[in-house]
């Protein structure tokens, strides 16, 4: 499995760096943001070291269904029944900070923080 390990989220899946984990499998992890916009606000990451969104391929299409599917099952479970937004940002106008792809997943009442 690729990684790069200058990556933050390389560190937080190999356990160096330490999170709150809500999912795990072979293929996903699935933690708390440390800077949430909203009440409830996880990021969905493969653990495999993809950059952006533009470095994915038909070869991805499996892993990307996964990552969208889980988002509504782990929503209902953190208590969030009346609406979420998923967002990808992908490359620096982007507006993408961790280059590993990833999927913010938030919820909750509003107002929210941003967003």
């Amino acid at each position: 499995m690729s990684h790069d390990p200058n990556c933050i989220f390389c560190k937080i899946v190999a356990g160096k760096i330490p999170s709150k984990k809500v999912f795990e499998d072979e293929e996903l992890l699935v933690f708390h943001d440390i800077h949430p916009w909203a009440p409830v606000h996880v990021l969905v990451i493969p653990k495999l070291h993809i950059v952006t969104l533009y470095e994915v391929g038909p070869e991805h299409a499996a892993l990307l269904g996964r990552m969208l599917a889980l988002a509504p099952r782990l929503m209902r479970e953190l208590g969030v029944v009346n609406g979420f937004r998923t967002l990808i940002n992908t490359g620096e106008d982007g507006r993408q900070e961790v280059q590993h792809l990833h999927m913010h997943v938030m919820g909750g009442p509003r107002p929210w923080l941003k967003g």
